[in-house]
């Protein structure tokens, strides 16, 4: 059996604007992209053992959420962003999948607003993560 596909239009990056013990997922709205950073740091274990190759262990997981889209300036996900961002604050942000698998964790944020003569006014965020990332199903 094939696997099913997806498309990235449903993939969501959600903002909590409820509080940490009873969270309320917003979307960020006006969303274009989203996109899902996962990596390992390396631990070179290289000795002479090993004839002239590297070798390596996992050292440290890290992951980040990077979104852009338009800028809508009253929209609640983003006022929350902003308000993280000001306050110096974790925010805490799901990347929800249409199955219902979500990636969640807190992080630290960082926001660009572009506002070009010519064009829609648009938002890009990253979000860098700050401790475990949990995956549910």
């Amino acid at each position: 059996m094939a696997a099913e596909k997806i498309t990235g239009i449903d993939i969501l990056v959600k903002v909590n604007t409820g509080t940490e013990e009873t969270p309320e997922w917003t979307t960020v709205g006006g969303q274009r992209n989203a996109t899902l950073n996962l990596s390992s740091t390396g631990v070179d274990v290289t000795s002479k053992d090993n004839y002239g190759w590297a070798d390596e262990i996992v050292g440290v997981n890290s992951w980040g959420i990077e979104f852009n889209g338009l800028y809508v300036e009253s929209d609640e996900a983003y006022e929350a962003l902003e308000t993280a961002f000001m306050n110096r604050e974790l925010i805490q942000v799901q990347l929800a999948m249409p199955s219902g698998k979500t990636y969640a964790g807190k992080g630290r944020l960082t926001l660009s607003i572009a506002g070009p003569y010519d064009a829609e006014a648009t938002v890009s965020g990253s979000i860098t993560g700050a401790g475990a990332l949990t995956i549910t199903p």
